[in-house]
Formats: structure tokens, C-alpha cells, sequence
């Protein structure tokens, strides 16, 4: 997707009924930044959730509860981590598309 003000942008969150939202930019602007500063804090995020499986793997006493709510969350940090990768993809390779 092209348009003369730039590539449209993949951005971190979803819109309405889970549908991926786009930005239209040269890379520069408000709303481009606060897309930088929300995929930062998602793949912070998905670091400390991996230190936190780290651990909690590494106790015998973990408990199924603890283990599937553990996963329910990487799942959730996975599908903010793939999207991160898909938009920051598309736009090193120049085509400004997902």
C-alpha cells in the first residue's frame, strides 16, 4: 500500500473486531511515535514474561493454574511480538505492507 505522504504502517494495537489498523506516514508525527513507544513497552513486556517463564518452569510446585494463565498471557505477548515484526518488516523491506 503506497501513498504520497509515505508507506502505510502496520500499527501495534488492533482496531474494531480485531482488525489491524494503518497509518499512512512518512514515519514522523505523533501518532508514529506513540506507535514506537507502544511496541517498546510490548516487547519490554515480552521480556519480562519470559523471565517470569524462566522461573516459573524451573519450580516443580508451579501449578497447572499458574502454568496456563502463564500461557494465556505469552500468547497474548506473542501475537503483540508478531505484529511488531510484521510492521517493522514490511517497512525495512520498503513495501509498506503486511
Amino acid at each position: 500500500m503506497r501513498s504520497g505522504a509515505g508507506d502505510a504502517r502496520l500499527l501495534p494495537w488492533a482496531g474494531e473486531d480485531g482488525k489491524p489498523c494503518y497509518l499512512l506516514t512518512d514515519g514522523d508525527g505523533p501518532l508514529a511515535r506513540a506507535a514506537d513507544a507502544a511496541e517498546a513497552v510490548q516487547l519490554s513486556m515480552a521480556v519480562g514474561l519470559l523471565r517470569h517463564a524462566d522461573g516459573l518452569l524451573a519450580d516443580e510446585r508451579a501449578s497447572s493454574v499458574q502454568l496456563r494463565y502463564l500461557l494465556a498471557r505469552m500468547c497474548e505477548s506473542l501475537r503483540d511480538v508478531h505484529r511488531v515484526a510484521e510492521s517493522r518488516g514490511a517497512r525495512l523491506d520498503g513495501t509498506g505492507r503486511d
